[in-house]
């Protein structure tokens, strides 16, 4: 498998040029994948640099090989959220620079066998570390009626989540809800059918982000990238979703994941970023083109005071 067929990297030139590498700087990678955007920090450094790349995926690690004898790069099999965690373990008190592509890769919408895409009959996993963990046909058959209104909801934006959520837990009475197309039977006649597609996509958008934890997992890399970061390091971040990008521009103005607002005596915002790019970077027509996973990115970018 090669890393162009596991995941096309996003935003690559632009996010990286975010960090403004230093050669001999220290740097986080967050969302390894298929390695692109880490080949491209490792490509900037100097021979004293260091770049450390998280995955929770044992897919991931199929991309490792070309890395292996590269003494400037360490690979950490873990959730990002263990961020200051495992920068403890390695020593490091300090980074310049942190980079995450918060969005699923191209690989796991493409693998069947996860339960990622409508366009598979498959059990309904979607961990993202398919080694532990409860599966979204878990939340599906255990989560009474109230707890998944509220997935629904809150991580899928659908109006009708109370709707959705009565129709699992009817549905799940007479068998338990196992795999994709399980789902999509349960919910039938629940979407208008010119939204049903994008309805569906959010559905499964909900049950991922529960899944994974994923909402709480990037508050607590968040903050701990905010107290990592040296002066002048740089927070560069791609995100595919509302949900996702209120986070993380919520930090880099407020320097608190909940866009609570503290001002000085003469009402300046204190906050511990400084913006680098006032308006989001989206991707060019022609990578929207080429890689249509691209076409809902936004890149933020911020530099600690």
């Amino acid at each position: 498998m090669t890393n162009e067929c596991y995941h096309i990297p996003v935003l690559l030139k632009e996010s990286v040029d975010g960090l403004a590498i230093k050669e001999d700087g220290i740097y986080v990678d967050v969302t390894f994948g298929g390695g692109g955007h880490s080949r491209e920090i490792l490509s900037r450094l100097g021979k004293d640099g260091h770049l450390y790349s998280f995955d929770q995926d044992a897919d991931a690690e199929n991309n490792l090989p070309e890395f292996k004898d590269d003494r400037r790069f360490t690979f950490v099999r873990s959730n990002f959220r263990y961020l200051k965690n495992w920068m403890r373990y390695y020593g490091v008190e300090k980074i310049d620079g942190l980079l995450a592509d918060l969005g699923v890769s191209s690989h796991h919408f493409d693998d069947g066998a996860r339960g990622f895409s409508l366009r598979f009959d498959s059990i309904v996993d979607m961990r993202m570390n398919n080694r532990a963990g409860i599966t979204a046909a878990d939340i599906l058959n255990d989560y009474d009626e109230s707890r998944l209104a509220d997935i629904f909801f809150f991580y899928g934006e659908l109006k009708n989540a109370r709707k959705i959520a009565a129709a699992v837990v009817k549905a799940r009475a007479q068998k338990e809800i196992l795999t994709t197309q399980d789902l999509i039977d349960a919910t039938s006649g629940l979407f208008a059918r010119e939204r049903e597609k994008k309805e569906l996509t959010k559905m499964f958008q909900a049950l991922r982000i529960e899944t994974n934890k994923e909402m709480d997992a990037l508050k607590e890399m968040l903050r701990s990238a905010s107290e990592l970061l040296a002066d002048g390091g740089r927070l560069s971040v791609i995100t595919y979703h509302s949900l996702e990008d209120r986070i993380v521009k919520n930090i880099m103005k407020s320097g608190n994941t909940e866009g609570k607002v503290e001002q000085d005596f003469f009402g300046r915002i204190q906050s511990p970023f400084t913006l680098v790019n006032a308006k989001v970077i989206t991707p060019s027509e022609d990578e929207q083109e080429k890689n249509p996973r691209s076409r809902s990115a936004k890149l933020r970018i911020a530099e600690k005071k």
